[in-house]
């Protein structure tokens, strides 16, 4: 090709670009996603994390393909909107309650309302009386940093007895381990009981478990590790394949931790001090390390999730009458905070917040804390109004 040619496809590829450019937004920045991958995967983990991607986005069920009867979704994704937090149009509720006398409604669909159907089968309906919560669906971004820090870190930080003084008791929930699941090299254990960090009360163990009970629960979908018809109870064959539930564990482990903008702003940086002022990071700890993990990019790291993995007792307000584990009803799990500016992008504009969406924004979810939270609280409604501002500017920045 000869120079001026060469010029001329240059100057005419420009143009296409450039028109693209005017046509197409651009891509948006990574720290405005919660999907994408952790950096450093091989490529044969970057492979079975887009088969991952694929199965829980786009695996639609139907009733050809097992769907029901009863359900709550048909699919993974249609909770999850890019990988953040759900909307309470795709809520599911638990009832039960486990005490001396174990879950006396589980022989009427408990421990969670399938409340669709498909044609030719009734919903479920609310047992009278069923002590209940809404669950509004998590963010997924960042579990696999959470799946491998140790429980010995874990419970570094638990006080269960309040020895330090400061009102703040964050204790493990000790749940029994599911049949299928193997427990981690670091597992601490107590009479037989192992520590949950999933779920709105840490009930479940691991991602294994968080999936193979949600294609149960929320789909009505046997898989190899639970071949049970949750609507009969009866034994029937797998209606997913098992190395589909393998690729979204993967998937769910290696999605990237959310990255936090503008943290050298200096309101930022002033709500961050005031956040740790008022005991916030008592129960929302800033970092945590990952001990040893299957997937390099995973293991040894330090990550600011703004969690502690423990249950704290968050008072009458917050307490729905319904227990999980060892979790008492007023107890829950402290979130982690990473992506919380972001929430709004996957419910719709608008924020849905604390375990059941019942918060409006972060200054009413903060409002509605109580028991250990309390204190807190009360330093946080004494601030000034530039102060809270500041606070709530942190906050959104993570």
């Amino acid at each position: 090709m000869k120079y001026y040619e060469q010029v001329i496809l240059a100057l005419t590829l420009g143009t296409i670009v450039t028109a693209c450019d005017a046509v197409f937004p651009s891509a948006p920045q990574e720290d405005q996603l919660l999907d994408g991958p952790v950096a450093g995967l091989t490529t044969s983990q970057a492979r079975m994390f887009l088969r991952g991607d694929v199965a829980f986005n786009d695996l639609i069920f139907t009733t050809q393909t097992g769907l029901g009867p009863t359900f709550v979704s048909n699919s993974c994704g249609s909770c999850h909107a890019g990988d953040g937090k759900g909307h309470p149009s795709t809520s599911l509720v638990r009832f039960g309650q486990r005490d001396e006398s174990g879950n006396t409604f589980l022989n009427l669909g408990g421990p969670q309302l399938q409340n669709r159907s498909i044609p030719g089968f009734t919903p479920e309906v609310l047992p009278a009386g069923a002590p209940h919560a809404t669950f509004l669906p998590p963010a997924n971004t960042g579990l696999g940093y959470l799946d491998y820090v140790t429980d010995a870190s874990i419970l570094a930080n638990a006080d269960p007895n309040d020895d330090d003084g400061d009102g703040i008791s964050g204790r493990p929930n000790w749940i029994t381990l599911a049949p299928f699941v193997t427990t981690r090299s670091s597992a601490e254990m107590q009479g037989g009981l192992v520590i949950g960090r999933y779920g709105k009360k840490a009930s479940t163990y691991d991602l294994l478990q968080q999936t193979v009970n949600a294609f149960s629960q929320d789909i009505g979908i046997a898989s190899e590790f639970a071949p049970i018809d949750v609507f009969s109870g009866l034994a029937i064959e797998p209606e997913v394949a098992t190395q589909s539930i393998h690729d979204i564990v993967f998937y769910l482990q290696t999605l990237k931790s959310p990255i936090q903008r503008t943290p050298s702003d200096p309101t930022v940086l002033s709500g961050k001090k005031t956040f740790m002022e008022i005991g916030c990071a008592a129960c929302h700890v800033p970092t945590l390390k990952t001990g040893p993990a299957p997937v390099a990019a995973l293991a040894n790291t330090e990550f600011q999730a703004y969690t502690d993995l423990l249950l704290h007792d968050m008072g009458n307000g917050l307490d729905d009458g319904y227990t999980e584990g060892t979790a008492t009803s007023s107890e829950w799990k402290t979130p982690a905070l990473w992506g919380l500016g972001l929430s709004s992008r996957s419910q719709g504009g608008q924020v849905f917040l604390l375990h059941d969406g019942r918060a409006r924004s972060i200054d009413e979810a903060i409002r509605l804390h109580g028991g250990e939270a309390l204190k807190s609280r009360n330093h946080y409604e004494a601030l000034q109004a530039g102060e809270r501002n500041a606070l709530i500017t942190f906050l959104e920045s993570l």
